[in-house]
């Protein structure tokens, strides 16, 4: 089974080396690519020095279109499976076989990394708990499975979903509205219990203002494509 580790960066030249050395030493037999997404910073030159793959976007087009160009990218290239981990520093690589075990069990489709399966000291800001609440409590409801975790960035993916992801997948803040696509297309989705870190360098882009539009937004275009989804179905 090859698998492909996807990193999306943007400004993560604190943090990128750390993350690559991580994933090298937990887990050595996996490729690495860091999508970056328009850095003004040291993110290329580090993440090369590392020695991982570096596609460079022309200019930054957000989490989703770095995300999708992982997925081209691992299917162009014929990897049975995908891992998505965050820049930043919070996603442990030696939790990389927790998410990994379902999909070679031929389980499920997709596993994400949930912090919230199992007691954590992991703190997360009101703000983006109160989001994520919100989002559990949606998404739950729409797919009749309870997802406790919608926006972890620690994800695992077969081929199946690889190509469809390749395709299809949302931009700007898209995991909770990928959770919803991938179970209205057949995915599935389980959870594990994993264990993450603060951010180690920097700060995040999502204040507590951002936060707030982040939910709203995303709570709207989840339901728009609920709408769409609807229309299809009844034209047919």
């Amino acid at each position: 089974m090859r698998t492909l580790i996807i990193i999306p960066a943007l400004n993560e030249e604190a943090n990128i080396t750390t993350v690559i050395e991580d994933i090298r030493i937990h887990a050595p037999d996996v490729d690495l690519v860091v999508v970056d997404d328009g850095s003004t910073d040291l993110t290329v030159e580090r993440a090369s020095e590392a020695g991982a793959i570096v596609l460079s976007l022309p200019f930054n087009l957000g989490i989703g279109g770095a995300v999708q160009t992982g997925f081209q990218y691992a299917y162009q290239q014929g990897y049975d499976t995908a891992i998505q981990i965050d820049a930043d520093g919070q996603h442990a690589a030696a939790e990389i076989p927790k998410i990994l075990e379902p999909l070679h069990e031929c389980d499920c489709d997709v596993v994400i990394g949930s912090r919230f399966l199992e007691t954590s000291g992991y703190k997360v800001p009101f703000t983006r708990m109160m989001g994520i609440r919100v989002f559990s409590f949606l998404n739950s409801l729409i797919l009749r499975q309870k997802v406790t975790d919608n926006t972890s960035g620690f994800r695992a993916y077969n081929r199946k979903t690889i190509r469809f992801l390749a395709e299809f997948y949302p931009w700007d803040y898209p995991e909770p509205e990928a959770v919803v696509l991938l179970s209205r297309h057949g995915f599935r989705i389980r959870e594990v219990p994993v264990q993450m870190r603060e951010r180690q360098h920097g700060e995040s882009s999502i204040n507590a203002f951002r936060a707030i539009y982040y939910m709203i937004k995303v709570v709207l275009a989840i339901l728009i494509d609920l709408l769409k989804e609807r229309e299809r179905i009844d034209k047919s």
